[in-house]
């Protein structure tokens, strides 16, 4: 996808480490990520182009807009991901304009007004890096919870090992953050009140520039300035002191760390209280601006002296809550959701079963369709710009590569397995150079379950045989997928029952075919978490139900919904199904015609 992270500010932040870590995370899995801002000091992957978002004045935010449309609309960006108050502002007015979808990660405690509280900004989703901060902006400015979602600040962490502890003659205490501000004012109390120089080597590591308010402590403690190499300092350090990110990579390093920000001090970092910094964002974000016992400050300090290292426990809830993969995993999937919701757009995964040739061959069942209609369907899917995508294409790419700026994707899948699949849908595949996915039955000959239906039998119709199935997956064209041995409404049997019919089927065409399957389709769409967790324990990536499922594909890759395929589905019909929205469109009728019978009850 095409990204752009908005940030404003004149220093180096947490929110610049952050947005830059995970950019350059995310432009290695293969997005185009750029950046607008005040400043960047942190080393980035995608093009900066600098816009002065701290000037706030009326002409100056219609020019921010002006100048965000003009790079969404230039580097067709899909996506905007803001990083701060005045940057968020802007962008939701541009990406308004412009109809593309944003989501604010929100760093810190918001002022409350009352045009925050009616115009909160933040776009599609807002995402607080801490429960508190999540619970400030429910409480303070109203904003609904499903509209928030916690995502912590994801940290490089394979660059933070837990290292031995220092030998040094004086202990070293490290104060690793910013002098402006409320984390300067912060500093500044701890250098007066808490801490000893003469008992400790106190320095303090910080982009900023030293204010003249420290100089009268220059003759004892270290302003060590700006730092490019953290690990280290703290690997020197017999207690490191700080909040947010600080705290974090410390932790990480296995140091002593006393958490202490903008909101309140948790005190040195342990088994018993690794939970509520987490929430707090390590002492950054509390119910209050600032809720700091000063008069505690010595004991904790004196306390993480006597300890060497912080535990192993803390290190490693750190590692699994704060890993750059997971952070990445989760915007990724929240980038997809947001997307989709906002443009009302999915890619379409279609649903067809035997095709016929002349008029004798139709069904009773509707689960037909003619092969000449079939073509015009192929040839409509050209002229729209279509590529066609399997599920194994799928599984060696990512979910959010259907995004792909440029591309055009459709999932075509053929259910049940019926001769004509090799010989009246493999030539059109290799006409028009499609793929498809074929779910075979691999227990029954014909289709068996629909001609026993008593109360409305259909005609018999041959399945193809095994070395069919060979023939037709060897073509290139097409991935064969399991679908059970006899077809059977799944929810209905035993699990026993369920997992045979599944397991056994899956085991027959691997066997076959001399490689493991990909995806499963449910018979009928009949399902239920039994049933998913079968497939997902049987090693199936993706499993397709038929007219259920999230509208978002990716929101649950084992209830994949598809949309059906009828005899009297002609172009205009197919058309308006692979649009992109025919789901949505779908979904809120029949949730309009749910309310109408309720009413009408």
């Amino acid at each position: 996808m095409n990204i752009l992270m908005a940030l404003s500010q004149l220093e180096v932040t947490g929110a610049e480490v952050y947005a830059t870590t995970l950019g350059n995370t995310l432009t290695n899995r293969g997005h185009n990520v750029h950046y607008v801002s005040d400043t960047l000091t942190k080393p980035h992957k995608g093009p900066f182009y600098k816009l002065r978002f701290n000037k706030r004045s009326i002409p100056r935010r219609f020019w921010h807009v002006a100048y965000l449309i003009y790079l969404i609309k230039k580097h067709k960006i899909q996506i905007v991901h803001a990083h701060s108050r005045a940057s968020s502002w802007s962008c939701h007015i541009a990406c308004k304009i412009t109809g593309i979808p944003m989501l604010t990660t929100v760093h810190g405690r918001q002022p409350v007004h009352a045009s925050r509280k009616r115009f909160h900004a933040m776009g599609d989703k807002a995402l607080p890096v801490c429960e508190a901060i999540k619970d400030q902006l429910i409480a303070d400015l109203n904003v609904a919870e499903e509209f928030l979602t916690v995502s912590r600040n994801g940290i490089e962490t394979k660059s933070f090992t837990r290292t031995d502890a220092p030998v040094n003659d004086k202990p070293v205490i490290s104060i690793i953050g910013r002098l402006t501000g409320p984390k300067g004012d912060l500093c500044y109390r701890l250098l007066d009140e808490c801490l000893d120089s003469s008992k400790y080597h106190i320095q303090v590591i910080s982009g900023s520039n030293v204010e003249e308010r420290f100089n009268r402590f220059k003759s004892h403690v270290d302003f060590v300035g700006y730092s490019k190499d953290i690990p280290s300092i703290m690997a020197q350090s017999d207690l490191v002191i700080g909040a947010g990110r600080v705290a974090m990579e410390s932790l990480l390093c296995g140091r002593p760390t006393l958490a202490i920000g903008e909101a309140k001090s948790i005190g040195l970092v342990d088994e018993h209280n690794i939970t509520q910094a987490m929430e707090t964002n390590f002492g950054d974000i509390g119910p209050k601006d600032l809720d700091i016992d000063f008069s505690s400050i010595k004991l904790e300090v004196e306390k993480g002296l006597a300890s060497s290292y912080c535990s192993k426990e803390v290190t490693n809830k750190v590692h699994q809550s704060y890993n750059l993969k997971t952070v990445a995993d989760q915007i990724e999937d929240i980038y997809q959701t947001v997307y989709v919701k906002k443009l009302k757009k999915e890619i379409p995964v279609i649903m067809y079963h035997r095709f016929i040739k002349s008029e004798d061959e139709k069904g009773v069942h509707g689960t037909y369709l003619h092969v000449d209609m079939l073509e015009k369907h192929f040839k409509l899917l050209k002229r729209m710009g279509f590529e066609t995508l399997t599920f194994e294409d799928l599984a060696s790419k990512r979910l959010i590569d259907r995004f792909e700026l440029g591309k055009r994707y459709i999932i075509i899948t053929v259910d049940d397995g019926y001769k004509d699949n090799l010989n009246l849908l493999l030539p059109l595949l290799k006409k028009y150079n499609f793929k498809a996915v074929v779910y075979a039955v691999t227990g029954e000959s014909y289709n068996k379950w629909d001609v026993n239906v008593e109360s409305n039998p259909e005609k018999p119709v041959s399945l193809m045989a095994l070395e069919e199935l060979k023939t037709l997956s060897d073509s290139g064209h097409v991935e064969i997928g399991g679908h059970t041995l006899t077809h059977p409404r799944l929810a209905l049997l035993p699990l026993k029952e369920q997992k045979e019919e599944i397991v056994k089927n899956k085991l027959l065409l691997e066997e076959l075919l001399g490689k493991p399957l990909t995806s499963f389709a449910y018979p009928y769409g009949s399902l239920n978490s039994e049933t998913k967790d079968i497939c997902r324990n049987a090693g199936y990536q993706y499993a397709l139900a038929t007219d259920s499922g999230p509208l978002c594909l990716h929101r649950d890759v084992y209830q994949i919904r598809r949309i059906a395929i009828f005899p009297k589905t002609d172009t205009l019909g197919l058309w308006r199904k692979i649009k992109g929205n025919y789901n949505f469109r779908k979904s809120k009728a029949e949730v309009k015609n749910s309310n109408i019978n309720s009413q009408a009850k």
